[in-house]
């Protein structure tokens, strides 16, 4: 048994303090705004595309265009990233996320939906890293599973309370009104970052030998991280080709009403709420690499079922949703836990950033791919989807090879 996993096998100790928990909480919340933001738009495509009358090509550069601005500010936030207190940065890009979502619920037409997106991105791209950073800091390598099993749990809350909901109301009165609802619940939250959560500066103690510039570049290139940034890419890559144009592939496809749509997100995400926190548990119970083997598994499993469905009952597509689910959260949560002992503690910050922009820009390309190969005639069935399933399931292996990589050099470094 490598180190890695002996690790991984000992007890969960030291058990959360109370601070702790409300800083997990905080960073769950955040989570939860920024997933569901990024999200709804997927979902809301059925209602979208005819609304504003634009075809499925226009509609993946809508979701595109957000995952290319938040590369591009991840990018250029890199090098400054291990610079400032990590609370200070999280409050600017959450304020400037906030902002664009307002944007979002403004928009009236295509070009300015896609600024709002493009806006939007440019200040959310940057808050996955900062949470991912915050979150190594303060927790250890033996505690990060659970960590970002709670996290990640955002995601599932965000198809139990956001998903039916947004889509309700956009069926009952316009697409605009989730991200208005968006914009009312993240306020709050940017207010009791300010006020309740200590700095954390710890990494601003260790001198920073480079200007903000030569440290991008020196992460960037740093050869123990070529491998986790090319896992980390091909990670995105599901995700920005499938769910685009889930809720479309649903409603012509396999059949079923925009009415079953909240049903579907709110069962599978009600599911996904208990089974996060599992998932979590397992990684570092069992190891991180053999739960990302297993969802690997399940993912290509469900992906090949889910790409090649026909017509089915509301039921069939639920269970499939969730175990789809099971197997994304298998492999996300170990990824993000095992990635976050790869950096040196002065360089997290720039490395996470590094990561987030990278991954945007992968799921990026991935979206706009998917809206060149998906065809869709006079408000028909969606053609060639499958195809994009086969694309899926081929970075799934790639990155399963990538991350036993990964997994092998953090045993042998020790690092976390």
């Amino acid at each position: 048994m490598d180190t890695a996993d002996a690790m991984d096998l000992k007890p969960a100790k030291p058990a959360f303090t109370p601070y702790q928990k409300f800083v997990v909480a905080v960073l769950a919340f955040l989570q939860f705004t920024l997933i569901l933001d990024f999200m709804i738009i997927s979902p809301l495509g059925a209602i979208v595309m005819p609304a504003l009358r634009i075809t499925p090509q226009q509609f993946g550069w809508a979701v595109s265009s957000y995952a290319f601005s938040a590369a591009l500010s991840g990018l250029m936030a890199a090098g400054f990233a291990d610079r400032f207190d990590r609370k200070r940065l999280l409050l600017f890009f959450y304020g400037g996320f906030i902002f664009g979502t307002a944007l979002c619920a403004l928009a009236d037409s295509y070009p300015l939906l896609l600024l709002a997106r493009i806006v939007t991105g440019l200040f959310g791209g940057v808050i996955g890293s900062v949470v991912m950073a915050i979150a190594t800091d303060l927790f250890p390598l033996q505690m990060r599973g659970r960590v970002m099993g709670f996290i990640q749990t955002a995601f599932a809350a965000s198809q139990v309370l956001g998903l039916p909901a947004g889509i309700y109301f956009a069926n009952l009165w316009n697409w605009h009104l989730p991200f208005i609802a968006i914009v009312a619940i993240a306020m709050p939250a940017w207010i009791i970052i300010l006020l309740l959560i200590k700095p954390v500066d710890a990494h601003l103690a260790l001198p920073q030998t480079h200007s903000a510039w030569t440290h991008l570049v020196w992460t960037l290139f740093e050869p123990k991280y070529t491998v986790a940034f090319a896992t980390t890419a091909l990670l995105a890559t599901g995700g920005y080709m499938l769910m685009p144009f889930g809720s479309a592939y649903t409603v012509h496809n396999v059949g079923l009403s925009l009415g079953d749509l909240p049903t579907i997100y709110l069962i599978s995400g009600l599911c996904t709420v208990f089974t996060g926190p599992l998932i979590g548990k397992a990684t570092d119970r069992f190891g991180k690499f053999r739960t990302f083997f297993f969802g690997t598994l399940v993912t290509l499993t469900m992906v090949a079922v889910w790409t090649n469905l026909g017509a089915a009952s509301l039921v069939t597509v639920i269970i499939i949703n969730v175990l789809l689910f099971v197997g994304i959260f298998s492999r996300l949560i170990p990824a993000q836990a095992l990635m976050s002992a790869v950096p040196d503690i002065n360089k997290r910050g720039a490395f996470n950033a590094i990561g987030a922009s990278l991954q945007q820009f992968s799921g990026g390309i991935a979206s706009v791919i998917a809206g060149a190969i998906i065809v869709q005639n006079d408000g028909g069935p969606l053609q060639h989807f499958n195809w994009l399933g086969y694309i899926v399931m081929t970075t799934a292996v790639i990155s399963l090879i990538l991350m036993r990589a990964t997994h092998r050099r953090v045993s042998e470094s020790g690092q976390g």
